[in-house]
């Protein structure tokens, strides 16, 4: 009988989807409505960045060097929370990344387009805080701001289903390509609501991330193995005979000195 575990819900499923929802429409703010910047394809940023500087266009070079900086200070803050808070035992230190996220992006949708530079910098800070606080779905590693790598860990985990015809490698390819369309429909959420609410299109990614929030104090409950389980008994077992072993040859060990002292 398979028996229930309780398990943190940020590496679920649920909060993935959730999150690459969210980051999909981030990306799709900045470059639609931001001045073609991404928030989270930082390579993108990279090649543009690198074609104005040798056309020696420093604006633009200005403007894709701010959120490639933003993105790595992102990382940094991520961390410094995650090494300061991991052990705190009322919030987790995910909630705590979120939560500042949250108020980032909220903050986004006051500025104009004249600071159209300070905005994308401040997506990109939040989005790197996301994309290295949460980076497994199910064990699996992933990405919530980006689709490149979710798409060859996909594609990878297909072709090995073709060969095995595991289904457990089956769910693995189902999870990334899930990733992907949830990613697009964020995408495509965001791109549509532009024409309607424009820089306040943002907050509908604080209201994701805040659902995001809230399922993190729900426990995941989770199958733990029979296989495993059996594993574990096992070597729980061994462990025991192998102690009940040492006592014994502690004991004869014991009475041989003994006896030798005796003869003496």
């Amino acid at each position: 009988m398979q028996r229930k575990i309780h398990g943190q819900m940020s590496e679920s499923f649920l909060i993935a989807g959730i999150l690459s929802i969210s980051g999909g429409l981030q990306d799709a703010y900045t470059y639609m409505y931001r001045g073609k910047v991404f928030a989270n394809a930082q390579t993108g940023n990279i090649v543009l960045l690198a074609q104005n500087l040798v056309d020696r266009n420093w604006q633009a070079v200005l403007r894709y060097f701010s959120p490639l900086l933003s993105f790595a200070l992102g990382v940094a803050m991520a961390e410094c929370i995650r090494m300061k808070y991991q052990k705190a035992q009322k919030i987790h230190w995910r909630q705590l990344v979120l939560a500042t996220e949250i108020l980032l992006l909220f903050a986004v949708g006051f500025l104009p387009n004249a600071i159209d530079l300070l905005a994308n910098a401040m997506v990109s800070f939040a989005c790197a805080m996301q994309v290295q606080a949460f980076r497994k779905v199910n064990g699996y590693a992933f990405a919530s701001t980006m689709c490149i790598g979710n798409l060859r860990s996909g594609m990878e985990a297909l072709c090995a289903y073709g060969k095995t015809k595991d289904k457990k490698i089956l769910r693995k390819s189902g999870y990334y390509f899930g990733i992907i369309f949830l990613f697009a429909v964020g995408a495509a959420l965001g791109g549509h609501m532009i024409g309607y609410i424009g820089a306040k299109t943002i907050w509908i990614s604080c209201t994701i991330l805040l659902i995001s929030f809230l399922c993190m104090f729900i426990k995941e409950e989770k199958e733990e193995h029979p296989e495993i389980m059996e594993e574990e008994q096992e070597i729980r077992d061994n462990l025991k005979n192998i102690r009940k072993e040492a006592r014994d040859v502690e004991h004869i060990l014991e009475d041989d000195i003994r006896s030798q002292i005796e003869k003496k």
